[in-house]
């Protein structure tokens, strides 16, 4: 059923990763299988077995010309830099070509103590599990570049965190793993070829671009290109009220990917200090604070490709500082072209940025709810509707901006109907509501998996009117609303 591994990772140097097999479950039990990707990725879909697909994605079985290992990184975490990470319960299986050419990574997560573990278990609950699935397909669907879930399995043991859980294994699919962490994790240890190894690897993979760049010239190039992709990514991020949690070093992907979904959530109330995780106490990875903890983390990145990027170091530094500052007007170009969608702008005015801005304040001053406030400012192009503005608890500052709006949107070469399409093409109606999510994980611990498969199937299609299903578009009732989301970890 599997398709042919083609094995990259594991045919560099021994000290990139260690060798570990997953260490078998008691009763796997496959409870989540996306077939669409499975088809994308070339599997036999006419030989799938249920039985045997749950050996496989629990570690139980390794599939044929698997080589299964675990990954070495470093990151900083919180700000902190820790020389060593590295993969604690996660193996690479190895990476396949889909049916598009492209080569993609297949991880098991959850699989097992490994020699990164630092201690703990090796494990995952089933919660966690089951909350990155929805949550990045639901990232994928809304067009934003993220990792993907193949498949979730019980193990049919428990995992003590907080409280005793039912253990699961993700598996995982990303067009690769590479982290600034990856190439931390060599720098650290002064290890020159080895940064050369992962920028050379980086690029054949993400950047081909860049192979023909002469070599003086290429590393800076490939910075600038992880920049790039940043940029595009967390300006994603922002337009969806997404907040990732937890962007360390380990959990920023060269691939421009969102990557490690631990205490993520979108944001309900329009409040850009939003917090959600457990364990950022300090709020450095609140809303608005995640554009430039992504500058920071290249920056990091760029630390580690020093050596490579000029022999005087003092030079090298120069450099590579100028390219870092040139990320602050990539994002807002970035963001400013995400919000322009948002508000149904096709063209660009000076202008803009101070109507998004003041559109903002009239959501924070109203504590409008992100995702319904622009998905029902679509149905406000000609005149006031009642769905927008029951949406905002104090309406002045809208009743305000609306005007303003609407005279940019008379310069714009569509009219009321078309200009109302197009936003609801980028403004999704369904998101991954908190409430929700936990109501599905709450139903999953007690082997109802029929909560978790509804909601998955509304996530499907977040951009059309789903009849019946209007709940799922409603924020929390204030009884409900959750407010600390956890790593899982």
């Amino acid at each position: 059923m599997f398709p042919e591994f083609t094995l990259r990772y594991a045919r560099l140097p021994e000290h990139f990763f260690l060798r570990f097999d997953p260490v078998p479950v008691k009763a796997p039990r496959l409870v989540a299988f996306n077939r669409p990707l499975a088809e994308e990725l070339g599997f036999d879909l006419d030989a799938f077995d249920a039985d045997q697909a749950a050996e496989w994605f629990s570690g139980n079985a390794v599939p044929q010309g698997a080589e299964p290992v675990a990954q070495a990184y470093a990151g900083h975490q919180f700000g902190h830099f820790n020389p060593r990470l590295g993969d604690g319960r996660a193996v690479l299986l190895g990476e396949v070509v889909d049916r598009a050419g492209r080569l993609r990574d297949i991880q098991l997560k959850g699989a097992g103590m490994t020699p990164f573990s630092r201690g703990a278990d090796g494990r995952a609950p089933l919660g966690p599990v089951l909350r990155e699935y929805l949550v990045s397909e639901a990232m994928h669907v809304m067009g934003v570049p993220t990792t993907r879930a193949l498949a979730a399995v019980t193990t049919g043991e428990r995992v003590f965190r907080r409280v005793p859980e039912p253990g699961a294994v993700l598996t995982r699919v990303a067009t690769s793993h590479l982290r600034v962490g990856t190439f931390q994790y060599f720098a650290a240890r002064d290890d020159v070829e080895a940064v050369r190894t992962l920028a050379e690897m980086a690029i054949e993979r993400h950047y081909p671009e860049l192979a023909e760049v002469d070599e003086g010239e290429r590393y800076l190039a490939l910075v600038e290109a992880v920049a790039a992709r940043q940029a595009r990514l967390v300006a994603r991020w922002m337009g969806l009220g997404f907040i990732h949690g937890v962007m360390n070093t380990d959990n920023c992907s060269i691939a421009g990917e969102t990557i490690d979904y631990g205490p993520c959530a979108f944001m309900e109330a329009y409040d850009p200090a939003t917090v959600f995780s457990s364990i950022d106490e300090g709020g450095r990875y609140a809303y608005r604070n995640q554009p430039w903890i992504a500058q920071w983390n290249l920056a990091r990145l760029a630390e580690t490709l020093i050596p490579l990027i000029d022999d005087d170091q003092e030079r090298a530094v120069a450099r590579a500082t100028e390219l870092i500052k040139r990320y602050e007007p990539l994002y807002e170009a970035e963001w400013l072209a995400v919000m322009r969608e948002k508000l149904g702008l096709a063209t660009e005015e000076e202008g803009d940025r101070a109507l998004v801005d003041a559109f903002l304040e009239a959501m924070q001053a109203g504590r409008a709810d992100f995702t319904l406030a622009f998905r029902r400012l679509g149905e406000a192009v000609e005149e006031d509707a009642p769905a927008l503005l029951e949406r905002f608890e104090s309406d002045e500052g809208l009743r305000a901006w609306l005007p303003r709006w609407r005279e940019r949107l008379a310069r714009e070469d569509a009219g009321p109907a078309a200009i109302a399409e197009r936003m609801r093409a980028v403004n999704p109606l369904y998101i991954p509501r908190n409430h929700r999510v936990e109501e599905a994980l709450a139903a999953a611990a007690e082997d109802d998996f029929a909560p978790f498969e509804t909601l998955r199937e509304v996530l499907a299609d977040p951009f059309t009117e789903q009849p019946g299903r209007e709940a799922y578009a409603q924020p929390a009732p204030p009884t409900e609303a959750v407010f600390r989301t956890f790593c899982g970890t």
